[in-house]
C-alpha cells in the first residue's frame, strides 16, 4: 500500500518547531512495509488543507495526518476531513467523559471547562476512535472507498505513543509486507570509495536493496528488504550482511542503527582496559566533547587537555618551545609532542592529539586552512596523520574530531590484534 504524510500547522511551515513527527512516522511506515513516496507540511489553513488532503487521497491508500486536532479555533483537521469524506460530526460520549476526567484530576469540573475542549469529543461518523492516554484529543480512523484516513494529536508525547500502541497494530493487520532494514556503518573510506566497492551489488540489486548516506567522515550503507515477516526479511538480509563485512573489514564500526562512532570508540576501549588522555587545540574540546556523551565514558576518559594557545601547549603537556618555534603549532611534530607529553603527564594508555588550522584566517600557502594533524599514541608508539579538510570552520572542526575518533578507532583494534 501506499501511504501519505500531512503534518499540519503553521508553526512547522514556519520553522518554530522541528517536525521530529514525520521522521518518527516515515520510519514507522518504513517498518510496516508501506511505501512512502509524499510528506506534505500545510498550515492552519481550511482551504488549503482540503485540497491537501483531496491530492493526498487522488494517490495514496493511506494518509496519515498529524496536528489540528486541538480545541481551538485553528484545529481544523478533524473538520476538513468530515467534509472531504462527506460524512457528519457527532459527539463520542465515550471521549466526553474521557475529557471531563482528564479535567477532573486536574481540580476543574464539568460546569468550568471551557466550552471549546468539548470540540476534541467531535468524531466523523462511522470513525474509529482512538482513545488518546496521554493527552484529550483522540486519534481517529476512518476507512472509506477503499482508503484509509487517519488523524493523529500534535504533541510528539501524545502521537508516538498512540501510533505504537494502537495504529500499527491497525496497520500492520492491513498491510500483507514488511520492510526490514540493517544500517552498516563505515569509517576511515571516502563515499566515492565505498560506492565504487559496491557499485555491482547496487546494479544487481532487487531483494534486498543498498543505498548509501554520506555523512562527515563517514558512510552507510542501508540493506533493506521486503518480506511477508520480519523473520524472512532478515534472511534476505544476511547474505548481504555478510559479503559487505568482507569487502570492508575493520572499516565497519557497528551494524546498528543507533550506534555511534563514538559509541564504539568507548565500547573498544573498555574491552581493551584502556584509559585514555585527549590533548585538543583547533577543536578546543569538541572531540573530547563527543566521547563524553557516551554513557560509561568516565571508565575510560581519565583526563582532557585544551591547548589553544602556544604557552598552553608548553606549559600543559610539555611541547618544547624550540618545535614550536622551528616547526609551528601546526605540524607534525608538535602533534607528537602534543600526545606523548600527556602520556607522562597523566600516565593514561593512549592519547589523541589534535593540532590544527581552522580558519576562516591564518592560513598561508605552506600551511593553508583546513590543515590538521592528528596524533595517537601509546607507550610504544606515535603515529600522526595530516589531512586537508575543507568548508568553513565549524565543518573542518568537525571533520577532525571524525578523524581522530577513526584513527583512534584504528590504533586500538590493532592493539587488541597484537
Amino acid at each position: 500500500m501506499i501511504a501519505e504524510l500531512i503534518s499540519v500547522g503553521t508553526e512547522i511551515l514556519l520553522g518554530n518547531i522541528v517536525n521530529t513527527n514525520a521522521a518518527f512516522l516515515s520510519e514507522q511506515c518504513a517498518g510496516l512495509g508501506l511505501s512512502l513516496y509524499y510528506q506534505t507540511v500545510v498550515g492552519d489553513n481550511p482551504d488549503r488543507l482540503e485540497s491537501t488532503l483531496k491530492l493526498a487521497l487522488e494517490r495514496s491508500d493511506v494518509v496519515i495526518l498529524g496536528g489540528g486536532l486541538g480545541p481551538t479555533q485553528d484545529d481544523l483537521t478533524k473538520e476538513i476531513t468530515a467534509k472531504v469524506l462527506g460524512k457528519e460530526l457527532r459527539e463520542d460520549a465515550h471521549t466526553r467523559e474521557r475529557i471531563a476526567g482528564f479535567f477532573k484530576l486536574r481540580g476543574v469540573e464539568p460546569d468550568k471547562i471551557t466550552e471549546n475542549n468539548w470540540k476534541q469529543a467531535l468524531a466523523p461518523e462511522g470513525a474509529i476512535v482512538v482513545e488518546n492516554e496521554n493527552g484529550t484529543a483522540p486519534g481517529l480512523i476512518m476507512e472509506e472507498n477503499g482508503k484509509i484516513v487517519i488523524l493523529l494529536p500534535g504533541p510528539p508525547n501524545e502521537l508516538i505513543p498512540m501510533f505504537r500502541e494502537k495504529i500499527f497494530p491497525y496497520l500492520r493487520e492491513k498491510q500483507p509486507e514488511v520492510i526490514v532494514s540493517e544500517m552498516i556503518k563505515i569509517c576511515g573510506i571516502g563515499e566515492s570509495q565505498v560506492e565504487t566497492m559496491v557499485s555491482d551489488l547496487i546494479k544487481a540489486q532487487t531483494n534486498p536493496t543498498i543505498a548509501t548516506y554520506a555523512k562527515t567522515g563517514e558512510v552507510h550503507l542501508r540493506v533493506t528488504a521486503r518480506a511477508k515477516d520480519e523473520a524472512a526479511a532478515r534472511k534476505l538480509i544476511k547474505p548481504m550482511v555478510r559479503e559487505l563485512k568482507v569487502r570492508f573489514g575493520g572499516a565497519i564500526y557497528t551494524t546498528e542503527e543507533h550506534v555511534t562512532l563514538e559509541d564504539s570508540v568507548v565500547a573498544l576501549l573498555k574491552e581493551c582496559g584502556m584509559s585514555l588522555t585527549t590533548v585538543e587545540s583547533c577543536t578546543g574540546g569538541l572531540f573530547t566533547g563527543r566521547l563524553v556523551n557516551v554513557q560509561g565514558a568516565s571508565e575510560v576518559l581519565k583526563q582532557g587537555f585544551i591547548t589553544y594557545s602556544n604557552k598552553s601547549k608548553r606549559k600543559l603537556v610539555g611541547v618544547k618551545k624550540l618545535t614550536l618555534k622551528e616547526f609551528g603549532p601546526v605540524s607534525e611534530k608538535t602533534a607528537k609532542e602534543m600526545a606523548r607529553g600527556s602520556l607522562m603527564i597523566t600516565g593514561s594508555d593512549i592519547a589523541v592529539s589534535i593540532t590544527g588550522l581552522a580558519g576562516p584566517d591564518g592560513g598561508t600557502e605552506e600551511k593553508p586552512i583546513g590543515l590538521v594533524y592528528i596524533c595517537v599514541a601509546t607507550k610504544k608508539i606515535a603515529r600522526v596523520q595530516e589531512y586537508r579538510f575543507t568548508g568553513n570552520r565549524a565543518k573542518i572542526r568537525e571533520s577532525a574530531v571524525v578523524a581522530a575518533m577513526t584513527q583512534l578507532r584504528m590504533v586500538i583494534l590493532e592493539n587488541i590484534r597484537l
